[in-house]
């Protein structure tokens, strides 16, 4: 009977003791994972603020591809919800609380079963060297039962900062393979309409033709800007000579205007097309599927019986601004080829 009561004392004096160390475990807890992930802040801002996308790169739901999902009436901004139910995941409902635009979303996190609890989940997206730093972050506080399964458990950055990582290793796959789908189509058969058009003229090795051309659209762009010309389309590429053989590029870069300006400078002049028969082939996409384009294009002429026009203009035309337009996926070129 004296060994009864002493268990039962050494029992009753553990127990104390144990839900002492308990209760004396952080009251909050607070961490987070980031990634720099080749992208413009804009778009992984917009891929994070609806949550109609969070079945693409949620590691949780990934766990469960069936749970039951339900969105809010507002699943974009301040006020948007869904709330999720499942075998695994149980059952609980996320809000959107604030946003800054590019730079910042608060949310509130609220699991109903297997326990209650909450939390407040934080992005942030910060311009990096190589893309954007995103970072989500989780805090809250910690009720007695919330630190009793941390002590068995873990803790609650040892539970969830592996699926933080996971979530944002996904998003970085997610995102990428958005920015890179592409459709080429080649339109046909097109009148071009020509018109008049100030431009600069450089040549030079194929492996300095992008930084280059670039860096003569803007120089064309901005003595426009600065002298009041308007203009009269999309700027474009009017390439001379193209000579893979000889890693050998001549080309104009080229803005578009309603009529013939004399310019004051020497090096950016005004040219004129004449209106043109020609192929025109439609690139919406990233940059980089252009020389497939310009290939499809050239198959279509020889396809259709068509050939080349000697001297004749080709024309890489962007219609759609990249600093407007930050997915790659949706920029559209259009190509012209001079044909008779």
């Amino acid at each position: 009977m004296k060994f009864l009561k002493y268990f039962l004392l050494l029992l009753l004096v553990a127990i104390i003791g144990f839900s002492i160390y308990v209760a004396v475990q952080p009251n909050e807890y607070s961490f987070s994972r980031s990634r720099i992930i080749e992208a413009p802040k804009s778009l992984l801002y917009d891929k994070v603020n609806d949550y109609k996308n969070w079945p693409e790169f949620s590691p949780w739901l990934e766990q469960e591809p069936n749970a039951s999902i339900t969105y809010g009436s507002k699943t974009i901004g301040e006020g948007g919800t869904y709330s999720w139910e499942g075998e695994i995941l149980g059952k609980g409902s996320m809000t959107t609380l604030e946003t800054v635009e590019n730079k910042s979303i608060s949310q509130n996190i609220e699991f109903i079963e297997p326990f209650e609890a909450s939390s407040l989940i934080g992005w942030d997206f910060e311009t990096a060297e190589n893309g954007t730093k995103v970072t989500w972050s989780m805090q809250g506080k910690q009720d007695f039962i919330t630190k009793l399964f941390t002590v068995f458990m873990g803790s609650i950055e040892e539970q969830t900062g592996p699926d933080y990582e996971r979530g944002l290793f996904k998003l970085d796959s997610v995102v990428n393979a958005d920015m890179k789908v592409y459709s080429i189509t080649v339109n046909g058969v097109t009148q071009h309409s020509g018109g008049f058009y100030l431009y600069k003229t450089a040549s030079g090795k194929l492996s300095e033709f992008q930084p280059k051309m670039n860096t003569m659209l803007g120089e064309v762009g901005s003595y426009a800007l600065t002298h009041n010309i308007s203009r009269a389309g999309a700027p474009f590429i009017l390439y001379h000579k193209w000579d893979e053989a000889n890693d050998a590029v001549i080309f104009s870069t080229c803005y578009p205007t309603n009529s013939r300006i004399v310019t004051d400078n020497p090096d950016i002049l005004t040219g004129q097309l004449e209106s043109f028969k020609s192929v025109k082939t439609t690139l919406k996409g990233d940059y980089t599927n252009l020389k497939e384009a310009w290939n499809e294009t050239m198959s279509y002429i020889e396809t259709a019986g068509l050939t080349v026009k000697p001297d004749g203009p080709m024309l890489e035309t962007y219609i759609t601004d990249p600093m407007l337009i930050p997915n790659p996926a949706d920029w559209i070129t259009e190509i012209y080829v001079a044909v008779e």
